[in-house]
């Protein structure tokens, strides 16, 4: 039987980005990474949401892989209400790689581009396959390794939580022995240096602790462009006896919650003076584990409170007829009224547009998804940004424009879609 003899997770802000998205769990023997996406804070809380499923544990049903996938689907479906519940979260995602050792084989489950490696006898060996646009480009060959590791659009994922109310999750299980080290990341990691740099620094020494401090500083020295996050474990050989009490039963235990909303990884610890986080890490403990926004709850709204009448101090109110007040009560009324109904309907009308999409360009020239309607009204634009492709208008051809930038409105779905199939050079030329 085998188990984690020594777990760490390290997280870093990076150089270029003011927020982490990224957030992870290492509780032996569940792992997980997650890397958020949506902008305005709405990243780091999906990632923070995913994790949070995992925290429960898996349930004692199903093999490895099905109970994996169960608790991935139940984070898709949380992310994906909690961003169609909320405006300031639409639009957001993340991506997710988690493992289970269970006993001699690693179970894994992988949506997005996060990734997962064994280190092996000096050998560096990938686990998961990235769910993005390169990767695709890559299959069908396209793309060589090179060219997509240089690619404007190698940022662009094809698979994430939170886009749709289901989604499809990539699972394996790899049998594993003694003295293999398992790498979790996200891509923060990976789209900076190669996998031969991240292997010598495995291979540099027993230390997972400064190995992780080292890919991330290696990770920062080539540019540090986005949220860098690495959870680390060794196996050992143990007999089931001897296994300590609280570890043979860690998927069982649920944390105390705290007080309070939880940060997710990255959001806490000592800044360094130049606007980054500094490195945290969790050895065998999960009292550190970055957590989700607090746990959903709602709670009855209260009635509202009949407004008190001010009493008129020093002098007796002046005398009004009774009819001076019915005629004013009546004016009063109806204003009251026409305010509700203008408001109701502009209202509506607002909710309406969100359910909206049309295809444009914006300003740096890259083919973009809003919602709302392509209009302006009194000055004001009835639309918002939801998504920027990556893809240049100029590559756009003629023909493709008349399918691609005409501003039709669509639905979401369909909108996302048609912009995938141009990435991807599916639209008729």
């Amino acid at each position: 039987m085998l188990r984690a003899a020594d777990s760490i997770w390290k997280t870093d802000t990076g150089r270029a980005r003011a927020d982490n998205e990224d957030s992870a769990y290492a509780r032996p023997p569940l792992y997980v990474v997650a890397d958020g996406m949506g902008g305005a804070q709405a990243g780091e809380v999906a990632s923070a949401l995913a994790v949070e499923e995992f925290r429960v544990g898996l349930t004692a049903q199903g093999t490895a892989e099905q109970r994996l996938t169960e608790r991935v689907q139940a984070a898709n479906r949380r992310i994906y209400e909690t961003a169609h519940r909320k405006l300031e979260h639409e639009g957001m995602g993340t991506t997710l790689t988690a493992v289970y050792l269970d006993e001699s084989n690693l179970a894994v489950a992988h949506v997005g581009d996060s990734r997962a490696y064994i280190f092996r006898d000096g050998e560096l060996v990938r686990l998961t396959h990235d769910h993005s646009l390169v990767e695709e480009l890559i299959r069908r060959g396209k793309l060589t390794p090179e060219q997509a590791a240089a690619h404007p659009q190698r940022s662009i994922i094809t698979r994430a939580l939170g886009i749709e109310p289901e989604v499809e999750v990539d699972t394996w299980s790899y049998p594993m022995r003694a003295g293999d080290v398992v790498l979790l990341c996200s891509d923060g990691l990976t789209s900076m240096i190669s996998e031969p740099q991240i292997a010598s620094a495995l291979a540099a020494g027993p230390d997972l602790d400064h190995a992780g401090e080292r890919l991330i500083a290696e990770a920062n020295e080539a540019g540090g462009r986005d949220n860098i996050t690495v959870v680390l474990f060794r196996l050992e050989d143990v007999d089931a006896d001897d296994r300590p009490a609280a570890e043979a039963t860690a998927v069982n235990l649920r944390p105390v919650a705290q007080p309070g909303v939880d940060r997710p990884a990255g959001a806490d610890g000592d800044g360094d003076g130049d606007g980054r986080t500094r490195v945290q890490q969790v050895i065998r403990s999960d009292a550190s584990v970055p957590a989700a926004p607090a746990p959903r709850t709602t709670s009855s709204p209260q009635p509202p409170r009949t407004p008190r009448l001010a009493r008129t101090q020093g002098r007796p109110p002046p005398i009004r007829s009774e009819r001076g007040r019915s005629v004013k009560f009546r004016v009063t009324a109806t204003l009251l009224s026409l305010a509700v109904v203008l408001l109701l309907v502009g209202g509506g009308g607002y909710l309406a547009t969100r359910q909206l999409y049309f295809i444009g360009t914006n300003a740096d020239g890259l083919v973009t998804l809003y919602d709302g309607l392509p209009y302006d009204f009194l000055g004001v634009p009835l639309w918002e940004q939801s998504y920027v492709s990556g893809l240049p208008a100029s590559l756009v051809s003629a023909k493709q424009r008349t399918q691609l930038l005409n501003h039709d409105l669509r639905s979401q779905k369909n909108s996302i879609a048609l912009i995938r199939a141009a990435e991807l050079g599916d639209l008729p030329r």
